[in-house]
This record gives structure tokens, sequence and C-alpha cells, in this order.
């Protein structure tokens, strides 16, 4: 909208009153709005020791968003890089947050054979559509100690025929063992792929009692 007669942005009117802000300024008003409002989101993570090697686990309000397997130095920056682009927010290593705080205990009873689920809040902002739903079916029908084929996954969803695109999603897991991937295996009894490595989904059908342990 043009300006009124005798008044320029940001500076008084006609009669010598204050006129409206600059634009630049508004716009920076409502960033900090944005950036300080109700509607900031929050990422924490930390590092947590396991059998299969460094785990990051991060979380947002909505809770646990991320687990990343061999955590070393060059992996952990990349996925945090990763997770600030994603969630629009720097996350902040913050290991006794109360959800991290149990997320935490969680996965320690689980890696010493203590526990057989996790009861857990989860944020699935990382993942949509067919993705998201064959992962909510895997986390509320396959429990510990067994396993699916990657067919009767997909039949469960019904996408009987969409085998290959389970396994896609399997590959795009953002929570692995907490929404437990490593139980979808091949019909002819392979074990299939994994994204964090063949040894490590190994390890956890072992953990579970699905394989043997490994002699090393």
């Amino acid at each position: 909208m043009p300006a009124l007669p005798g008044a320029v942005a940001g500076g008084p009117d006609a009669r010598g009153r204050p006129g409206p802000p600059a634009l630049s300024v508004v716009r920076r008003t409502v960033d900090d709005m944005n950036s300080h409002g109700q509607n900031e989101q929050r990422v924490v993570w930390a590092l947590v020791e396991s059998r299969i090697g460094p785990l990051l686990l991060a979380a947002t309000d909505e809770g646990l968003v991320s687990v990343v397997f061999h955590a070393t130095d060059a992996v952990r920056d990349k996925a945090l890089e990763r997770l600030a682009s994603r969630l629009g927010a720097e996350p902040v290593e913050a290991p006794d947050s109360p959800l991290l705080t149990e997320a935490i205990r969680q996965f320690a009873a689980y890696f010493a054979g203590e526990r057989n689920d996790f009861d857990l809040p989860l944020d699935w902002s990382l993942i949509s559509g067919f993705n998201r739903q064959v992962l909510r079916e895997l986390a509320s029908g396959v429990p510990y100690g067994t396993v699916v084929g990657y067919g009767d996954l997909a039949g469960r969803v019904g996408q009987p025929g969409a085998a290959q695109a389970v396994g896609t999603a399997m590959g795009a897991n953002p929570l692995p063992v907490v929404v437990p991937c490593h139980r979808v295996v091949e019909r002819d009894g392979g074990i299939g792929g994994f994204g964090g490595g063949l040894e490590t989904k190994r390890q956890l059908l072992a953990l579970e009692g699905v394989l043997p342990e490994p002699l090393f």
C-alpha cells in the first residue's frame, strides 16, 4: 500500500507523530517472536555407549526423534547438521534432559538383556507417508525375539506387493532399535540389509535370541 502523503516508512507523519516502523524492523520483530515464542523447536542430544558401539540419541519436545549408529565424531557432526537442517533448530547437547535420561536408561536395560521393549514418546516428524505407516506397524506389531519378512510386513499395511518399498522404509528409519527394523528379514532365511551394517543387525538379533551369539 502506498504511504500516506507526507509520511515516510519509519518516520513521522505530517503532524509529527511517529509513523509505522520500516519493513525491515517489522520483519526482524516477527523473526524474534518466532524464535522465542511458544512454537520454538527444541532439539537435544546425547551420546550413549552400547555393545554395538556409540549411539547418538536426539529428541524434541514431542519425543525421541533420531537414533544414529556408530556415532564417531564425524558421524555425530554430520547427523547433527542434518537434524538442524530438517528440524529447523540447532541441536544442543543435554544428556540430563528428562526425556534423554529415560531413553538412556531404557537403552542400557535393553542391551543388558533386562528390557524387551521401549516405552518412550516418539517424534515421527522425520518420516512420513508409506514409510511412516510401515514403521508404525513394525513398532507395534513385531515384538522382541521375533522377525517378519519384508513381504509379510507389506501385507500388514495393505500393500502385499510392496516388499521392496518396505525395504526402502527400513533404510529410512530414523529410530532404529526403538522401531526395530533389525527384525525385518528375507523370506528365504537371509537377514536382509541394514543401515547400521549387517554385523550390527546380527548382534541385535543375537541379543534377542533370534540368532546364536557371536563367538567374538
